[in-house]
């Protein structure tokens, strides 16, 4: 297949592209700068040049492929809502050069995004539509765009990460730099599941290539991993001390990462693990959290 993947040159769509060469696909990746094209090049793809602020030229990228990868996301967490708008105006655009065919849009959001009401694992079959994390604009898009015919399909991330970055847990450390201690909330039981990188990379091949029509996968190695613990860590690395928050003391610390500090997000991937036949084997969290190192940070 030719695919289409915006984020190309991205934390993870630079994992993608030689695992979809390596599968045997033609891959047309995004990017808007000269050393992205050059990286690009130099990996055997083709390169389409363009931005998450003009969903018209993403679309033209998309229009001769035989599928669409979108993990572009701008992770300016400071402007979430906006940047949650941004995504959503893009896969629209995406979509509507799909519609009519049955070439796959392989969709990106968070397992957040699979939370149920009474609490516990987040599961692929649950989407609550009216989630209030803005996130839930992204699978919003999708549901319409399905529900009008397209293609769509939803990868749902936990935090991704190798030794040099794990999600927004690499904002978390900056923010403990900066503040000179590291802080969690309460007993910091609170958990997010977790995926090295390059699982994270098979698997969105692996969806792409076997994926089903409105099917939604988690892609989690780690269904919870506590805030204490990954607080620990962090502790040794930058040799800072650890610190208890009561939660009325979250905002003033945190700032914009108060939003997601305290929030417990476990999640299951075992129905992904099942259709994919997906068996991811990377390094754990922690592991690559202790392998970091602190000195390059920040």
């Amino acid at each position: 297949m030719r695919v289409f993947l915006t984020g190309a040159t991205g934390f993870i769509g630079s994992r993608i592209v030689p695992e979809l060469l390596a599968a045997g696909h033609q891959v047309i990746g995004l990017t808007r700068s000269d050393p992205g094209t050059d990286w690009l090049l130099a990996a055997g793809a083709e390169v389409h040049r363009g931005s998450l602020e003009d969903p018209a030229g993403l679309a033209a990228g998309a229009a001769d492929a035989d599928a669409v990868i979108h993990t572009a996301f701008d992770h300016d967490f400071s402007n979430f809502v906006a940047n949650c708008e941004k995504d959503a105006r893009v896969i629209a655009a995406l979509g509507a050069v799909l519609k009519g065919s049955d070439r796959p849009l392989l969709i990106t959001s968070g397992t957040a995004m699979g939370s149920l009401p009474g609490g516990g694992l987040a599961r692929e079959d649950a989407l609550d539509l009216n989630h209030p994390n803005p996130r839930m604009l992204s699978e919003r898009t999708g549901q319409d765009l399905l529900d009008g015919g397209v293609n769509v399909s939803v990868m749902r991330l936990p935090q991704v990460h190798d030794p040099v970055r794990q999600g927004l847990i690499s904002p978390y450390i900056d923010i403990a730099r900066d503040k000179g201690v590291v802080a969690y909330v309460g007993e910091g039981a609170n958990r997010w599941p977790a995926a090295h990188v390059l699982d994270v990379a098979k698997l969105y091949v692996s969806a792409v290539e076997r994926g089903a029509p409105g099917a939604r996968y988690h892609a989690v190695a780690e269904e919870g991993v506590s805030a204490r613990a990954i607080a620990e860590v962090v502790a040794a690395g930058l040799n800072l001390p650890l610190v208890s928050l009561k939660p009325d003391e979250t905002a003033a610390h945190f700032g914009w990462f108060a939003m997601f500090a305290s929030l417990d997000m476990p999640a299951s991937s075992a129905w992904t693990r099942k259709v994919l036949d997906w068996q991811p084997g990377g390094p754990d969290l922690l592991t690559d959290l202790r392998a970091m190192d602190y000195s390059l940070v920040g």
